[in-house]
């Protein structure tokens, strides 16, 4: 065999095309192409998707154990939550039983003191529901809007509670809205009864944080921690025994003849959307006597009886034309 027919080609192994720069550049310069195709134009948006929605199967079989481990977690939790809740709510039934017991209880011995001393039954208070609409404009008072307005009966002075204790009360009332100031708000002030000590004082508002102050109390009163305030019905507006607010710090001041009392509102008015607006008392009750209707009155009574020095003189004459 001759030399000529010998295959000369080198094996593929030692085959060598474009070289590595070459390589390099070109696939550099089709990423940048393809990246500023997609940013502008588009282009590989497509295969994205077709991409995506042929690797979704895969991604949800891979997802499967991790989903099944999680759901397995959330269940045991889920679980141990419901079951302290459910005897946590057992609890709380059992407490509200027995305070049910009481109040009824309660009830009937009132009912049959009113009747066996004659006395006027407790005055229905008449309430009208409505929703918040809006906070007032001014960022410096602690106001909010009501859908409910004159033409909804509302009068001014009117209490507005939720189901937690006493808000505020309606200070301007428009044909179909009505303001209301919160209890929390600088100007705003209530009348309340200590429920453990049964001393009345007054709570007002504009307190750090969102909180109101016990005022013009002694340093020496009887308040602690913890104390439930409540309205009295005293004062003519607010219906008796609705939740105010809690003692929440007592600092007794040395220097000063008061304490500086904080309390928590009973009902937080950040995220109340319903309310009830109850009517004032006042317009349940009979009007109070005018003071000039009074002195009159007193005036027209004196002349009948004389003064006690007259009479002492009367008397003393009396006894001497008597004398022998």
């Amino acid at each position: 065999m001759s030399l000529a027919t010998i295959d000369r080609t080198p094996p593929p192994f030692f085959r060598q095309g474009a070289s590595a720069a070459s390589k390099l550049v070109f696939f550099a310069a089709l990423s940048l192409f393809l990246m500023v195709a997609d940013a502008r134009f588009r282009l590989v948006e497509p295969v994205r998707a077709a991409l995506a929605v042929a690797l979704l199967p895969a991604q949800q079989a891979l997802a499967v154990p991790l989903e099944l481990v999680a759901a397995g977690s959330e269940y045991l939790r889920g679980l141990t939550h419901a079951l302290a809740g459910e005897r946590a709510a057992r609890a709380a039934l059992a407490a509200q039983s027995a305070r049910l017991a009481a109040l009824e209880q309660q009830a009937a011995d009132n009912r049959e003191l009113r009747a066996l001393l004659e006395l006027r039954p407790a005055l229905a208070v008449r309430s009208t529901a409505a929703e918040v609409l809006y906070e007032a404009a001014d960022p410096f008072t602690r106001k909010v809007v009501i859908d409910r307005g004159a033409a909804h009966d509302i009068a001014l002075g009117a209490a507005v509670i939720d189901e937690r204790g006493v808000l505020g009360q309606v200070t301007r009332v428009y044909a179909l809205t009505s303001e209301v100031t919160l209890l929390v708000d600088k100007d705003a002030a209530i009348p309340v009864l200590n429920v453990r000590t049964q001393q009345r004082a007054a709570a007002f508002g504009g307190g750090p944080g969102g909180t109101m102050e016990l005022r013009f109390t002694s340093a020496n009163a009887d308040v602690r921690v913890g104390d439930v305030l409540q309205t009295s019905g005293l004062d003519g507006v607010y219906p008796p025994g609705l939740a105010v607010a809690t003692v929440s710090s007592v600092e007794r001041r040395a220097e000063s003849g008061f304490a500086r009392i904080l309390l928590a509102p009973a009902a937080p008015p950040d995220g109340v959307r319903f309310v009830l607006v109850l009517a004032p008392l006042a317009t349940q009750r009979p009007p109070r006597p005018d003071p000039a209707d009074t002195d009159a009155a007193g005036a027209e009574r004196s002349p009948r009886r004389a003064p006690r020095g007259a009479r002492a003189a009367a008397a003393e004459g009396a006894s001497a034309a008597r004398r022998p």
